[in-house]
C-alpha cells in the first residue's frame, strides 16, 4: 500500500488555504488544515506530519510558535518578505521560508526538497509511484499531462526526430523547448521556425540559405536556419504548411545529414536534431497528396500528443492561477484572485484557443479589474461562446455581406478566393498582415491550399 506524505497547512485566509490544499492534493499529498497555532495543536498530532506550512502572522500566536512544539519541519509563509522576518524565522528554527505571493512550482519544489532532506523520501509525495515529475516550466497533473511529461523525458534522451501534435494554442513550442533543454544539446541555442509565417517564395531560402546571385534580390550569401541550428535543435512549427518542394529538400537533410544552399552545387554536412509540430492530421494530408509520405515517416519517429485544455480537468484552475500570478507580476499590478463565479466559468468554458486564449482572457481581465478580484464578467466568455467556427472546408451560408460579422466575412472571403489568390494577395485584400492571416486561419480551422508537384 502506498503511503502519502502528510502536510498540515496553517493559514487563516480561506482563499490561500483552500488553494494550497488543492495544489498539494493534485501532487498527491494528504493535506490537513487549521486556521491558527492553537487549532493545530488541539486538533492534530502535529509530530505526525511530514511538513507544516504555516503563515507567519496568525490570529492569537505567530506561526513560528509551532516550531517550539514539534519536531516536524516548519515552512513559514509571509506576506512581509523582508530580510529581517525571514532571518528571524530561520533563527527560531524554521526549515525554510517562502514569500507571498508565490509560484505554485516554488511551493511544490520546496516541500519536496524538505521531505527529501529530512529522510522521508521513501514515502510518495510529489512523485507518485510510476509517475514522472512535471517538466520544468510546464504545469499539469492530469493523466494525459503526466504521460506527456514521461514521453518528453524519454524522447529528450535520444537523437531521434520528434513530432508534436496538438491543437493551436496548446503550447507545442514549450514542449519542443523542454525536449531541447533536457537533451545533450541544451548548451546550444534552439532555432525555432514558424513555417506558416514565412512567405512561400522565401521559405527555402530561409531554411537552407542561398548563394549570392541565386535569384533576384540575393545580393549576398546567406546562411539558412538549418545550418544555423548545427549541433543544436531545429523546431519547425506548423510543418504541414511547407510547400512540397521545401518538403523534398528537408527530406534530403534528414536522410543525408547535409544541406545545399539555393543556387549552390556544394553540399555541407550538418548535425541537427529536428523537432516538428502541427495541429493538422499529417496522415490524412499524405493521403490527399499535400504532404510527402516519405517525409511523414521520417518525422513520425517519436510522437507526442498535447491534450487540449478542455480535457485537462483540474489542471485548468491550477494553470489559470499560475497565469494570473505571472500576469500580475508582469503588468506590475497587485496580486489578484478569481471569484467563485470566474472559477466556474473557467472550468465550464470549452477554450477552443487553448492556453493562448486563456492567457489573453486573463491578461484582459487583469487590465480591466479595479479591485483585487477577477469577476466572471471580466473574462467575457459569453461573447466568445457566441462565435461560430465553421468546420474545415465547409462553405458559409450564402447571406448578404452587410449581414456578416467580421469573423464570418473573413471565413467567406478566404474560402472563396484562396484558389485564385496566394497568401500575400489575400492578406492585402483583407487589409491585414500575412502573420495575422495565418493566425486567423488557425483560429477558424481553415487550412492553406497546397500546390501539387507537376
Amino acid at each position: 500500500m502506498t503511503i502519502m506524505n502528510q502536510v498540515l497547512v496553517v493559514e487563516d485566509e480561506d482563499v490561500i488555504r483552500n488553494a494550497l490544499k488543492r495544489l498539494l492534493e493534485r501532487h498527491n499529498y494528504k493535506v490537513s488544515e487549521a486556521v491558527s497555532v492553537k487549532e493545530s495543536i488541539e486538533k492534530f498530532d502535529i509530530d505526525g506530519f511530514d511538513v507544516i506550512i504555516s503563515d507567519l502572522r496568525l490570529p492569537g500566536a505567530p506561526g513560528t510558535d509551532l516550531i517550539k512544539t514539534t519536531t516536524t519541519p516548519v515552512l513559514i509563509m509571509t506576506s512581509y518578505s523582508s530580510i529581517r522576518s525571514a532571518i528571524d524565522s530561520m533563527k527560531m528554527g524554521a526549515v525554510d521560508y517562502i514569500a507571498k505571493p508565490f509560484e505554485h512550482s516554488e511551493i511544490i519544489e520546496t516541500v519536496a526538497k524538505i521531505i527529501r532532506e529530512n529522510g522521508k523520501e521513501d514515502k510518495v509525495g510529489a512523485n507518485n509511484e510510476g509517475q514522472e515529475p512535471p517538466v520544468e516550466g510546464m504545469i499539469g497533473s492530469c493523466p494525459q499531462m503526466m504521460e506527456l511529461f514521461r514521453r518528453i523525458r524519454k524522447v529528450a534522451q535520444t537523437n531521434s526526430t520528434a513530432l508534436i501534435n496538438g491543437e493551436s494554442g496548446t503550447g507545442k513550442e514549450l514542449v519542443a523547448r523542454a525536449i531541447h533543454n533536457l537533451s545533450s544539446r541544451k548548451d546550444q541555442h534552439m532555432i525555432s521556425v514558424n513555417c506558416a509565417a514565412i512567405p512561400e517564395n522565401l521559405i527555402e531560402s530561409e531554411l537552407f540559405g542561398h548563394e549570392k546571385g541565386a535569384f533576384a534580390g540575393a545580393i549576398e550569401t546567406r546562411t539558412g536556419l538549418i545550418e544555423t541550428a548545427n549541433e543544436s535543435t531545429l523546431f519547425l512549427d506548423e510543418i504541414a504548411e511547407l510547400s512540397l518542394e521545401a518538403q523534398a529538400r528537408l527530406l534530403r537533410v534528414l536522410q543525408e545529414n547535409e544541406i545545399r544552399r539555393v543556387g549552390s552545387v556544394q553540399s555541407k554536412k550538418v548535425d541537427v536534431r529536428l523537432v516538428a509540430a502541427t495541429h493538422r492530421d499529417l496522415k490524412q494530408l499524405t493521403i490527399d497528396g499535400h504532404f510527402r509520405e516519405d517525409l511523414y515517416y521520417r518525422i513520425n519517429v517519436m510522437t507526442l500528443l498535447i491534450p487540449p485544455l478542455r480535457e485537462r480537468g483540474n489542471d485548468l484552475l491550477e494553470l489559470a492561477d499560475s497565469i494570473l500570478h505571472r500576469t500580475c507580476n508582469r503588468l506590475k499590478k497587485a496580486m489578484m484572485q478569481f471569484s467563485d463565479g470566474a472559477s466556474r466559468t473557467i472550468i465550464n468554458y470549452e477554450w477552443p484557443g487553448n492556453v493562448r486564449e486563456l492567457e489573453n482572457a486573463i491578461e484582459r481581465a487583469v487590465v480591466l479589474a479595479e479591485g483585487n478580484e477577477i469577476k466572471e464578467e471580466l473574462l467575457a466568455m459569453d461573447s466568445k461562446a457566441d462565435q461560430k467556427v465553421l468546420p474545415t472546408g465547409q462553405q458559409p451560408v450564402s447571406i448578404e455581406t452587410k449581414e456578416l460579422s467580421l469573423e464570418d466575412y473573413f471565413q467567406r472571403f478566404v474560402l472563396e478566393h484562396q484558389e485564385s489568390m496566394n497568401e500575400t494577395q489575400l492578406a492585402k485584400k483583407l487589409g491585414i498582415s500575412r502573420k495575422c492571416l495565418w493566425e486567423r486561419r488557425q483560429r477558424f480551422g481553415i487550412p492553406r491550399k497546397k500546390k501539387n508537384l507537376a
